[in-house]
């Protein structure tokens, strides 16, 4: 990563399906009430580079060691990706990210033709 780039949030995305969504549900109860985070709205399809139902909970930097501790030990099996906010989609998806649970195959080459727009 380089030195300069400044990440000014992070966002987790919990993954979920139909037989998992009690779960999804438990997670985010769980994270809106012991965090001040913004919890996004419930994507029932996959959507952008996501390719699974999900739901986005956006924090910021000085909140990632307590709400990623927590996801690790309280995340129900379910797979999060876990990534900064720096400006740079593709990288921060990718390079700059990090997963619990199983890494999904996300669809980078919707973020790559957002960048060139």
């Amino acid at each position: 990563m380089d030195k300069n780039t400044v990440i000014t949030g992070f966002h987790a995305h919990i993954y979920f399906d139909t037989v998992s969504r009690e779960a999804a549900a438990r997670v985010r109860e769980g994270l809106g009430a012991k965090f001040d985070v913004r919890l996004g709205r419930w994507h029932e399809q996959p959507i952008g580079p996501h390719p699974k139902s999900m739901y986005q909970v956006a924090f910021l930097p000085h909140q990632f060691g307590e709400v990623v501790t927590w996801l690790m030990l309280n995340r129900e099996g379910l797979d999060v990706l876990v990534h900064p906010e720096t400006g740079d989609d593709v990288k921060d998806h990718t390079d700059n990210s990090l997963w619990l649970g199983d890494k999904l195959p996300l669809n980078i080459e919707f973020l790559q033709r957002l960048k060139t727009i």
